[in-house]
This record gives C-alpha cells, sequence and structure tokens, in this order.
C-alpha cells in the first residue's frame, strides 16, 4: 500500500514538473514569436504594404498551421511557428495602418493593445492562481469559434457592418474563454506541446486584438 502511494506521489510530481516544463518553454517563445510579430508588422507598416486580403490570409494561415501541427514534435517546428507568427504579423500591419489613420487612431491602437495585455495576463494569472480546470469549454470555444468563422466570413462577402461588429464581440468573449481553456490545459497535462501551445495562445491574442480594435474603432466614429 505505501509501495503504491510512493509511486502515485512520484507520478503526480513528474506531471508537474513536465507540465511547468511545457509553461515555461510556451511562454518564452510567446514572447518571442510576439516580438517578431510586431517587427513584422512594423515593418508592412513602414512599408506600407498593401493586406493580402481574405483568401490569401486564410490559406496562408492554415496553410502554415497545418505545417506547423505537421512538424510540431521535429526541430523544424519552430521555423514554421516564427514562419506563421511573421505572416500574422505582415497582415496586421494594414489592419493597424487603417486605425492609424482614423482620427484619433494612436488612442484606439494603444488601448486595444492595453486591454489585450490586461485581459492575457489577468487571465493567466487566475489560472495559474487557482489551477482551476477549465477543459469542460473545449466543446463550447471550438463550436463558437466555427460559427463565430463563418459569421465573419458572411459579414464579409455580404457586407454587413452590424453582423461584423457583433462577430468582433463574440471573439472577444470566446479567445478570453479560449486562454483560460489553453492555460488550464498545458497546467492539467492536456498540451504536452510548447509549440502547439504557443499557437493556440498567440492566435488568440492576436484574434483579441484585432476585434478589439474594430470595436474601439467602431465607437470611436461619429
Amino acid at each position: 500500500m505505501s509501495t503504491s502511494m510512493n509511486r502515485s506521489a512520484t507520478h503526480t510530481q513528474v506531471s508537474a514538473l513536465e507540465s511547468n516544463k511545457v509553461l515555461r518553454n510556451t511562454y518564452a517563445l510567446l514572447s518571442l514569436t510576439m516580438l517578431f510579430s510586431a517587427i513584422t508588422a512594423g515593418v508592412s507598416l513602414f512599408l506600407q504594404l498593401p493586406h493580402p486580403g481574405v483568401i490569401i490570409s486564410l490559406v496562408g494561415f492554415f496553410g502554415l498551421y497545418f505545417l506547423t501541427t505537421k512538424l510540431r514534435n521535429s526541430i523544424w517546428g519552430l521555423p514554421s511557428v516564427f514562419a506563421l507568427t511573421g505572416f500574422m504579423g505582415y497582415t496586421l500591419g494594414p489592419i493597424v495602418g487603417h486605425y492609424l489613420s482614423m482620427p484619433g487612431g494612436s488612442a484606439i491602437v494603444m488601448n486595444a493593445m492595453g486591454m489585450t495585455g490586461i485581459i492575457f495576463l489577468s487571465l493567466s494569472a487566475y489560472v495559474l492562481t487557482t489551477r482551476k480546470d477549465f477543459s469542460f469549454m473545449g466543446g463550447f470555444l471550438m463550436v463558437g469559434i466555427l460559427l463565430a468563422f463563418l459569421a465573419g466570413l458572411g459579414a464579409i462577402f455580404f457586407e454587413m457592418p452590424a453582423l461584423s461588429l457583433a462577430v468582433s464581440a463574440m471573439f472577444v468573449l470566446l479567445m478570453s474563454g479560449f486562454i483560460l481553456y489553453e492555460t488550464s490545459n498545458i497546467l492539467n497535462g492536456g498540451e504536452t506541446n510548447y509549440i502547439m501551445a504557443t499557437v493556440s495562445l498567440y492566435v488568440s491574442i492576436y484574434n483579441l486584438f484585432t476585434s478589439l480594435l474594430h470595436l474601439l474603432g467602431f465607437m470611436s466614429e461619429d
């Protein structure tokens, strides 16, 4: 009985150490990819490069995402992550440029950045402090993201500003929930690959930021 309990305690300790290692590696890689993405966004903005459009953006994102998924357990997974986040940074440059050109655009962008940072840090800190398990949210979030994604495409192709605004509000809530879910998933051993954990959190932050930009930009208009 004592031997069984000791083995169980040892297994728990090993699992906790592995989860903490994945968490550290995820945050380290996330910081680097965010920096790299900010650089590519800055270059795109400085050179006034045009936005590639919805179709190219989707093909580029999903293509690089599936490539990263395939390479996640090899050394080539890291270059793939930087290719993905660099591409997303490039698409972000023209978007930020659009809002900067608006009256009070600098305040809109800075407020969106600040709110994104506060939301991410607050939710992450909550999970790390309480160590609550949010795995139950997985199915709901997947369905919600799929529906919001399809609604967003409909708003773009059918030019429905009201629907687009509603989709942005939905994405703020969904991405906030996904940050809780993914951080909890790492802590509880549900996600053991720090490359995929980084991609998940990066995409959540990217969508959270762009959605807040849209909402704040709308509220600043007359």
